[in-house]
């Protein structure tokens, strides 16, 4: 099978969450953990053995409570390692959760399977990703001021997973039950060099192996900060961004699940039940 094409570049991914900020307020972490909390809190399940992956090791949680039980979390860092993932720990784990990692993973499919491959029968894997339209305001500033300034066109906002594209890809690693939702927030910012602080303060600087290798220009940041606040601006003048959070989950497939019923196995008519 050939090597799928390298579209991050994992080990600077790693340079910068190793320069990040002490201290900063990592308030996208903060979201998805506290949507983690609700989703597993309403699951009548145990779970004895639970891995959480993460960017920072340090903000991912020890414990996690279910609707029936408490469980303790095995921490693992996301890019760690020149690959995709580090070495997976021996499984089978009843709960395998990823946070933040698979909008920078070079091949998804590969990095789900790895994940499913280390889940007990009748495990749940969740994943919590950027995706959809995130920073799309961010996108199209720099691609009107690249115009502007430079006649051309730059990557410099990474692509995004779409949340049509996530059910399926459950599947194809043979999960069962796939689910996938999207959480949208509207963030607001001062001005859009407030936003590009954020971003590069999180350790969430431009990702892409095929990015620019000149750093952006006075010219051209202020070209995308005039476009940004042109398209996007609120009357107060604070900037919108948007931050679209796909979650995925399926479950290891186990003979007590439920099935869907075989073509002609029903017993009654719609026409009947809904008259009735």
């Amino acid at each position: 099978m050939a090597n799928p094409p390298k579209i991050f570049d994992t080990a600077l991914i790693a340079a910068h969450l190793a320069r990040r900020a002490p201290g900063a307020n990592n308030f996208v972490m903060d979201l998805v953990l506290g949507d983690l909390e609700d989703r597993i809190g309403t699951l009548i399940r145990d779970f004895p053995r639970a891995l959480i992956i993460g960017p920072d090791i340090d903000t991912l949680p020890i414990t996690g409570q279910s609707a029936s039980a408490s469980f303790t979390y095995q921490r693992l860092a996301a890019f760690a390692g020149p690959d995709d993932l580090t070495d997976l720990p021996e499984g089978p784990f009843d709960l395998i959760v990823s946070l933040l990692h698979l909008q920078a993973v070079n091949d998804v499919p590969g990095y789900i399977a790895r994940l499913r491959a280390i889940l007990a029968p009748d495990g749940l894997l969740t994943i919590a990703a950027l995706g959809g339209d995130t920073l799309t305001e961010l996108r199209e500033a720099f691609l009107a001021a690249d115009s502007l300034v430079t006649g051309g066109a730059s990557a410099r906002v990474a692509p995004m997973i779409q949340v049509r594209d996530a059910g399926g890809l459950l599947q194809r690693a043979g999960l069962a039950l796939p689910v996938a939702d999207v959480e949208t927030h509207i963030v607001r910012y001062a001005n859009p060099f407030a936003l590009m602080s954020e971003l590069k303060a999180l350790g969430a600087a431009n990702p892409l192996a095929d990015r620019p290798r000149r750093l952006a220009t006075p010219a051209l940041l202020a070209a995308a900060a005039s476009a940004y606040a042109e398209r996007d601006a609120d009357p107060d003048g604070r900037i919108r961004a948007t931050l679209d959070i796909i979650w995925l989950s399926g479950w290891a497939p186990h003979e007590s699940q439920q099935k869907p019923l075989k073509p002609g196995s029903a017993t009654s008519r719609l026409g009947d039940v809904l008259k009735g």
